[in-house]
């Protein structure tokens, strides 16, 4: 379980946090959603410990981030927005060589990566240098990699983002699994249909803050609209009002 608490971060005078507070829920998927701009990556980031917040806590399984990242990030696997795959390794050693970032020995590490291997339809490219990859098989690999330690909670930022439309029915049909296993899933997209798919919650942030954090029944039912997408623009529309 992912627990955030009043996050404030701001870059000079620009606030890009401005007190976001959610959970993300063990067995659930939570989708993380706003605008460009709205804060939703520096969230992220403050979530897996690869920036500070100014004020606010973050807790994973409940451990205080700030008290213990390496604790937390142990907890944690994470697909950020930068992919940054070895090229001159091949798939199976860039998994490999995080699993022994996070300490593993060799006999867990090698049955580890045959099981993301096969889980993500990874045997046609797992021992080809990942140089020259498409953006599935990099997305692919760099899942691969941040799950080697095998935690129980993921954040994956915009895990479909580019790739076709095979590669992301077989990202949804993953995602699906790792709820289904009992894992915290948090991930954020732009793809209103996907996040109507899969989210059991929907926490939208926009100006740095949290403006709606309900089940997408709700989220329709709260504004009135009878799809995802109008129902974000509305809410969407409304702080932009507010904020005016």
């Amino acid at each position: 379980m992912i627990e955030v608490n009043d996050l404030h971060k701001a870059f000079g005078a620009v606030k890009a946090v401005d007190g976001v507070s959610f959970a993300a829920r063990d067995g659930e998927i939570t989708g993380l959603l706003g605008p460009n701009g709205a804060g939703k990556t520096t969230t992220l980031r403050m979530l897996y410990t690869l920036m500070r917040p100014d004020r606010g806590a973050v807790r994973v399984d409940g451990i205080d981030a700030a008290a213990d990242p390496l604790a937390v990030r142990r907890c944690l696997g994470v697909l950020p927005d930068a992919r940054g795959l070895y090229k001159r390794l091949s798939a199976r050693e860039n998994i490999d060589y995080f699993g022994r970032l996070q300490g593993l020995d060799a006999a867990t590490r090698r049955r580890r990566a045959d099981e993301l291997i096969a889980a993500l339809d990874m045997a046609d490219i797992a021992e080809r240098r990942t140089e020259g990859f498409s953006q599935g098989q990099r997305v692919k690999t760099a899942i691969a990699r941040a799950l080697i330690h095998d935690p129980r909670n993921v954040i994956l930022d915009e895990p479909t983002n580019g790739l076709d439309v095979m590669a992301t029915r077989a990202m949804r049909t993953f995602m699906r699994r790792l709820k289904e296993e009992g894992r915290c899933v948090l991930f954020s997209s732009h793809i209103m249909q996907e996040v109507g798919a899969l989210c059991d919650r929907i926490v939208v942030i926009a100006h740095g803050r949290v403006v709606a954090d309900e089940s997408p029944a709700q989220l329709l039912a709260q504004t009135g609209q009878t799809s995802l997408e109008d129902a974000f623009v509305q809410i969407i529309g409304s702080e932009e009002g507010l904020a005016a």
